[in-house]
């Protein structure tokens, strides 16, 4: 079974829907966001993921006061979730600039009140991070909009992700596997996960969503079926933020892409033929023909 997002599908024998998580790093800065949108359009993905919160509900009350140094100066927490956050304003620009680029756009929404920012702002489906998977409140919320809804399972038991699919139903639903660790080392992968996920939920398109370094796993992700690929987006992993050094600059991004199109073409079908450009070889190397 397929999800539509946007004006594709995303499941089955479909082209892989590659995500390009801009997150928080364009640091607050609408230029750079449309930059990151630039990159993600030239590189060949079909999707652009923003954060959106209310910083004084999503950000944890024992954070909210501990001082970070920033390119801004020393602030508390709060006061940095403030300021990158995008409001009204910056969304208008950016989601108008990636439509424009021909990109589906979205967000992960960290609370109730940033489901309705972003309704407003004509998203055409919800990310779930993995961190908000157990908000059943934020997930009836997101559920409530019957736009398509996708739902990483980092730091998730099975459990866990069995109540989040019981609300969120499975009618419009693509399953994330992912590890949240930043970045991830390799022995972290568990990529059978994608597997045992689609088992576990027939008919729901299970995709990866990687914060590793490098393109492999994110490669073997697509050989061993996932229908959709996130990966965080950078125009340089030395930039200042907790998310860069996890991210795909934009060549890094290019190539993944062009990885994924050329491994779904040799995937194929399963089903075994003889290939037009084995006709010659056989006539010349089989001595033993069957009728």
């Amino acid at each position: 079974m397929s999800v539509r997002i946007g004006a594709r599908e995303v499941g089955p024998f479909e082209p892989v829907y590659v995500i390009a998580e801009i997150g928080l790093n364009h640091n607050g800065d609408v230029e750079v966001a449309k930059r990151l949108i630039d990159v993600a359009a030239d590189a060949g993905a079909q999707a652009v993921k923003f954060q959106k919160r209310t910083p004084e509900i999503a950000t944890p009350p024992h954070m909210r006061d501990q001082l970070r140094e920033t390119p801004w100066g020393t602030m508390t927490y709060l006061e940095y979730r403030r300021r990158v956050e995008f409001g009204d304003a910056e969304y208008r620009e950016v989601g108008a600039h990636a439509t424009a680029r021909g990109l589906d756009w979205f967000a992960s929404p960290w609370d109730v009140p940033s489901v309705e920012f972003l309704e407003r702002h004509g998203v055409v489906a919800h990310k779930i991070a993995s961190a908000c998977l157990t908000d059943l409140a934020l997930l009836d919320a997101v559920r409530r909009t019957g736009k398509p809804v996708i739902l990483s399972t980092g730091m998730s038991t099975l459990d866990e992700i069995d109540l989040a699919v019981e609300v969120l139903g499975t009618d419009r639903l693509v399953l994330m596997h992912a590890t949240s660790s930043y970045p991830m080392p390799p022995e972290e992968a568990n990529l059978l996960v994608i597997d045992a996920l689609r088992r576990r939920y027939p008919g729901v398109p299970v995709g990866y969503s990687g914060h590793e370094r490098g393109l492999q796993i994110s490669i073997a992700a697509v050989a061993l079926g996932a229908a959709a690929i996130e990966r965080h987006i950078t125009l340089d992993r030395a930039m200042w933020g907790s998310d860069q050094a996890a991210s795909l600059e934009p060549q890094g991004l290019a190539h993944l892409v062009r990885d994924i199109r050329v491994l779904e073409a040799a995937l194929g079908d399963g089903v075994k033929r003889v290939f037009p450009g084995e006709e010659a070889p056989k006539a010349k190397l089989r001595r033993i023909l069957q009728s």
